[in-house]
């Protein structure tokens, strides 16, 4: 049986203890045995380099130099880790060696929450399978990304809030590799109804599902 693991806390305006139920409710559906932890301590544990996923939910906080060195060293072996808006893209503000692995981190929301489009870049690739362009009502979220991102959707700022961005193409969900560890991130969901869209829950099962061992 895949484990998982889901480390919760941070900023409580994330609503991360009901998010992460909610993604374990989902990931027992899909066959995993599913551990929940509100502390970063977790990351140190030795034991995480035998789970299939990992699952943070910590906006802003810190993390330990030796909870980021074990968490790293997990997934560079293997372990997956799936995270979604900013309790994986604004996680642990001063830590580069966390940012890497993620492949982005959260700068601004330009007018808050507002309504936007995503808009499908991949409909070949499994995680958006069936999926199309679709309105959606949250953070529009303005991150520095990296490259190597291999970018499932976009959304395009308008200007109206911040009119220097106005046409900026930005990142909403990609793929990447950290070692031989699959990484999945998706910046929807800044609060736990968010997971009632059928589009944002759909994307992210399936990209944990993509990045769980």
């Amino acid at each position: 049986m895949r484990e998982a693991l889901i480390v919760w806390g941070g900023w409580s305006g994330h609503e991360p203890q009901e998010c992460a139920h909610i993604i374990r409710d989902m990931l027992e559906g899909d066959g995993f045995k599913v551990y929940l932890e509100n502390s970063t301590e977790a990351f140190a544990d030795p034991s995480i380099h035998d789970l299939s996923l990992i699952v943070p939910i910590v906006t802003m906080s810190k993390i330990e130099k030796e909870e980021v060195k074990n968490l790293a060293a997990a997934i560079e072996s293997g372990v997956g880790i799936a995270g979604y808006h900013g309790g994986a893209g604004d996680s642990f503000r001063e830590s580069v060696e966390y940012q890497f692995i993620i492949g982005g981190q959260w700068v601004a929301h330009p007018g808050n929450i507002i309504d936007y489009t995503v808009n499908i870049t991949r409909p070949d690739d499994p995680i958006m399978e069936g999926i199309t362009d679709f309105p959606y009502t949250s953070e529009q979220y303005y991150m520095h990304v990296d490259p190597s991102n291999e970018v499932l959707a976009t959304t395009t700022f308008t200007g109206d809030h911040a009119y220097w961005i106005d046409g900026v193409v930005m990142p909403v969900a990609w793929k990447r590799k950290y070692g031989q560890g699959r990484v999945f991130y998706s910046s929807l969901g800044h609060q736990a109804k968010e997971f009632d869209v059928p589009q944002m829950k759909t994307i992210f099962r399936r990209g944990a599902n993509w990045a769980a061992r």
